[in-house]
């Protein structure tokens, strides 16, 4: 949640920024406004930050062996990211790279409850490390271990005391408690990787799947690895996201750790939450809809635990004023649209025989596309004008439009308005195939959205 702090305005009155959804002050909030002291890319409904880094399978592997290269000990290499995304495997992977030096546990398993499984993973790698000049201890779940934090916070002290060389890489998928144990016993202690959910790119690149037919299946289907293999038969696929990935997440991961206290409120906001991909809605619509209904302040947690958990991102406003940031609505943004496909009765849409729900799911996977790689993503509305996606990051300034339909230059209105006033960023149109002229006319730069699933936005406006 985004913590202000007021100062005391000209006029003599206090400013106030209390949670209750609404966005308002109780009175004079431009004579206060500078006076916020604002964590950048915060929100009422979201704590992630763009500090991290978010990388796919390729770009994580990389990164994990070149800090592994190191001298030994450097600091704890935590691994989060959602489930079944390839956290284990990336890890077994190290385990055979590194073959004698490396020691391999999964703290979820039935020998992480015997008496001493702790002290005897950290004694075999001081003892690689002294015949070997070098271990590397690899901890899959490692929330399961009780006190883990500090057990590993006071290991990793001993082992720079006595310059033991060391490396341990721990994972989870729990984002909620690895991020609450780091941030209460690591601090300066770990450096934090995420493996994000897979690509159109990694569908046609691992899984072998034309480049014609990849983007369409990841709209359709999203990427969890895991699940490709079952597509040809939709029954168990479905299965396999709600009782391997879903509830997992949600029953498990979540709802264990204490920071729910209504549950069934919890599960009714995710569930409407992906039933409207890449809509805006207000907390009080949204609280409206819901059977169990509760306050916006609880509606506005839960959201932000969402996208922690890495299955729901509420997008925030684009605006250069903080409180209007806090007072418009979200935009909730499904960041697989594997759960779309999987909590939706009717399942995935076809082309033609529902194309305004399909172009929905294309510009849900396109906005998920771009938080899943580490990018700042927003929207942007001044009735009636808006645009869908605001993009900031190593990808550059971009404002985005996505149209799978044939469209006129009019309904470009919004977009080039809001380049107008921001005249930092690029103006983008992500086409259907051969819906690129009215762009054309318009002098804006079109891409099918096909391609900027498989390789993000033109690759010459990079920074």
């Amino acid at each position: 949640m985004i913590f202000l702090r007021a100062r005391k305005a000209t006029s003599g009155a206090w400013a106030t920024s209390g949670g209750n959804g609404t966005g308002r002050a109780l009175r004079g909030p431009r004579q206060w406004e500078k006076g916020l002291d604002i964590r950048p890319y915060s929100n009422n409904y979201s704590s992630m930050t763009d500090n991290e880094f978010r990388l796919d399978y390729a770009a994580c592997r990389a990164h994990l062996t070149r800090r592994l290269a190191e001298p030994a000990p450097g600091r704890l290499q935590l691994l989060t990211g959602p489930r079944q995304v390839g956290k284990t495997t990336l890890l077994l992977e190290l385990a055979k790279l590194n073959g004698p030096i490396a020691v391999y546990a999964s703290c979820d398993g039935p020998e992480a409850a015997l008496p001493g499984f702790w002290e005897r993973l950290w004694t075999q790698a001081t003892e690689i490390a002294q015949s070997q000049r070098k271990a590397i201890l690899l901890l899959d779940e490692v929330q399961h271990v009780t006190d883990w934090a500090a057990r590993l916070k006071a290991e990793w002290d001993r082992l720079r005391r006595h310059r033991t060389p060391v490396h341990a890489v721990a994972t989870g998928s729990s984002a909620l408690r690895v991020t609450s144990g780091s941030r209460e016993s690591l601090a300066g202690r770990f450096e934090r990787l995420t493996l994000v959910h897979w690509t159109a790119a990694a569908l046609r690149d691992i899984f072998g799947i034309p480049a014609a037919e990849a983007p369409d299946l990841f709209v359709r289907f999203g990427c969890y690895p895991g699940a490709v293999g079952l597509l040809n038969d939709r029954p168990r696929w479905r299965a396999y996201i709600r009782d391997a990935i879903v509830e997992p997440a949600v029953g498990r991961d979540i709802l264990a750790i204490g920071a729910i206290r209504r549950p069934a409120l919890f599960r009714q906001v995710f569930v409407f939450s992906a039933s409207l991909p890449a809509q805006i809605v207000s907390l009080q619509k949204l609280q409206g809809q819901l059977r169990d209904a509760g306050a916006l302040e609880t509606i506005a947690h839960y959201l932000s635990i969402l996208e922690e958990a890495y299955l729901v991102a509420p997008v925030e406003k684009f605006s250069p004023r903080p409180l209007r940031r806090r007072a418009a609505p979200p935009k909730l943004v499904t960041l697989n649209n594997a759960l779309l496909a999987a909590l939706d009765p009717a399942g995935a849409p076809d082309t033609s025989a529902d194309p305004e729900k399909y172009g929905r799911w294309v510009e849900n996977a396109c906005l998920a596309h771009a938080w899943n790689a580490g990018q700042r993503v927003l929207y942007w509305r001044e009735e009636p004008l808006e645009v869908d996606g605001i993009i900031e990051g190593s990808w550059g300034t971009w404002a985005v439009e996505v149209k799978t339909r044939p469209f006129q230059m009019d309904a470009l209105t919004g977009l080039l308005e809001f380049c107008r006033r921001h005249p930092r960023f690029r103006p983008l149109v992500l086409t259907g195939t051969g819906y690129h002229e009215a762009a054309r006319q318009a002098g804006v730069t079109a891409q099918p959205w096909t391609d900027f699933l498989l390789s993000g936005p033109p690759q010459a406006a990079r920074d």
